[in-house]
């Protein structure tokens, strides 16, 4: 949970620091020479140009619906996340006990445990980097859409509804935090009985802290982006509601329910 805390973290810092670099007063072109200018930054400055010539020059519609294409495209990755989080949340009452097993800090126990902790997601099926993966991924799509929003004139003098897409706006950032905390509350939702009071201390502070990071970021960036953090929020709410299945009953959990039958 901290690691994952602390990767969204890195992607709100590196995009508000990606106005320092050189390049970043430049108008993207075709000409435009790197990596990151020829398979980031132009390909999606180029896609939101011309989608937005298909839905009547509407460069807002154009975010929402390249947003929902980037979603539909990661969302494999995405299920996997969810999946992964909800069997981690039941296994917790195993990894609480092996804790307490290995408590010695001293590092044959200390191996013993991660050992053990390994061992017990292989048995389960668990990639313990699966929640962190999608961020790393969405990462560079991120900052590349700062740079495609301010390098490409055309998006960067658009409005849509009352804001201007590249200026500030303080209406959308609460927007943007709101959903993040309704999307983070719906997937929390029903996990979290039996967790250990120093997981549930985690999730809370992720709960709050992660909307508000994201309405202090928000209204120091362009418009564009906590318009695209909001649908990509909304995308997750109703990801979650038809993808989210029951959760992975823990060994202790699955004793129980047998002793009950018999």
């Amino acid at each position: 949970m901290r690691k994952k805390f602390f990767l969204i973290g890195m992607i709100m810092v590196l995009a508000a620091l990606a106005a320092g670099c050189t390049e970043f007063n430049q108008d993207i072109t075709p000409e435009s020479k790197g990596l990151w200018n020829q398979y980031i930054v132009y390909p999606l400055s180029w896609t939101i140009t011309k989608t937005a010539g298909l839905l009547g020059n509407s460069y807002g519609l154009s975010i929402i619906f390249v947003t929902i294409l980037i979603r539909l495209i990661i969302l494999p990755l995405m299920i996997t996340q969810l999946k992964s989080s909800k069997a981690m949340q039941a296994i917790q009452p195993e990894l609480t006990k092996l804790k307490e097993k290995y408590s010695s800090k001293d590092a044959v126990t200390q191996q013993k445990l991660q050992q053990e902790t390994m061992q017990l997601f292989r048995k389960y099926n668990i990639n313990p980097a699966a929640g962190c993966l999608p961020v790393l991924i969405q990462m560079p799509i991120l900052i590349g859409f700062y740079h495609a929003i301010n390098r490409t004139p055309e998006i960067r003098d658009s409005s849509f509804l009352w804001f201007d897409l590249g200026s500030v706006d303080y209406v959308l950032p609460v927007i943007a935090g709101i959903t993040t905390f309704l999307q983070q509350k719906i997937m929390m939702a029903g996990g979290s009985m039996d967790l250990n009071p120093q997981m549930k201390t985690q999730m809370n502070m992720m709960l709050w802290a992660m909307p508000v990071m994201i309405i202090v970021f928000g209204i120091k960036l362009p418009s564009a982006l906590p318009l695209y953090w909001i649908v990509g929020n909304i995308f997750m709410i109703i990801q979650s509601h038809f993808v989210k299945g029951p959760p992975v009953e823990a060994p202790a959990q699955k004793a129980k329910a047998r002793g009950q039958k018999k």
